[in-house]
């Protein structure tokens, strides 16, 4: 079975992006920067953000967080968003999701500026995504992408099968997959899809991002398929430390099954970072 070795790949990309940040500043052009809103206290994604300013700092980009109160208001978080879009040394900027409850986070994304917007979820650049129209794709669905583009994994005329409908991953993954020269044919899963182990067992080229541990088992999978598990959960374990460990969304005996698998964590979650610095960079050109 093929390790598809994200966290390597990543860096791969960082290195690239490295050399063209330097490129930039050697012709008297400032690197990118890219500016993060951190609302309230969330653990998870006060490490996903940490992640991404540790790779700002990796390949040379300037960043910025923005901290704000678990309780602030919306007026003041889009008061927030409004400084970022206007700043003439901000290229790009994200707002960390899950928001508070009490915050509308579809206003939220709105509010962002498109050519600003390189996580990818404003309207405009998800319509875009939709027309294969230049502009920011989301970056998890674009570091999958990536990933299957440099492992070669061959694509045209196979059957991928995708488990989850999200914005943020799963319809628009099954779009890309789909394009003109990726040339898949698609089929979109979701919870109320009747039967979902004989279509999953269909697929030539697996991905699972629904959120729930280890819902796919190997009996699910067909010999020899791509699986790219997007799945990131924290499940008890009492031989850990902390008392918890990180599983995906397909269980880890998948690799008796499978031709190649993205782990967990170290696969789909550095392409993710790699492909909002791609982002990035590509708003500050």
């Amino acid at each position: 079975m093929i390790h598809l070795d994200g966290k390597a790949t990543s860096l791969e990309i960082q290195n690239e992006i490295s050399e063209a940040v330097q490129e930039r500043v050697r012709r008297g052009i400032r690197a990118p920067h890219l500016a993060a809103i951190l609302v309230g206290n969330n653990a998870a994604s006060e490490v996903y953000v940490g992640h991404k300013i540790k790779a700002c700092e990796r390949v040379g980009f300037s960043s910025t967080m923005v901290r704000l109160d678990e309780n602030i208001r919306q007026e003041q978080l889009l008061e927030e968003i409004s400084a970022l879009n206007e700043s003439e040394d901000i290229d790009g900027f994200i707002v960390q999701l899950p928001l508070p409850s009490h915050l509308n986070e579809l206003e939220v994304i709105e509010a962002i500026r498109p050519e600003k917007d390189v996580d990818g979820f404003h309207p405009i650049n998800a319509g875009k995504m939709m027309l294969g129209l230049p502009g920011f794709a989301p970056a998890t669905p674009a570091g999958i992408m990536e990933l299957i583009r440099r492992w070669g994994i061959e694509t045209k005329g196979k059957h991928a099968v995708v488990v989850g409908r999200s914005h943020i991953v799963g319809t628009p993954i099954s779009v890309m997959l789909s394009r003109p020269g990726i040339d898949a044919s698609v089929t979109l899963c979701h919870s109320r899809t009747a039967d979902l182990a004989s279509i999953t067992r269909q697929a030539d080229i697996l991905v699972v991002a629904v959120g729930r541990a280890e819902m796919i088992s190997p009996d699910m999978i067909k010999k020899g398929a791509v699986v790219i598990d997007v799945g990131m959960n924290s499940i008890p374990d009492e031989s850990r430390k902390s008392g918890r460990r990180l599983v995906g969304d397909v269980s880890r005996s998948a690799q008796d099954v499978a031709g190649a698998l993205t782990p967990v964590p170290g696969g789909v979650g550095p392409m993710t970072i790699a492909a909002l610095l791609l982002n990035t960079l590509k708003a500050a050109n």
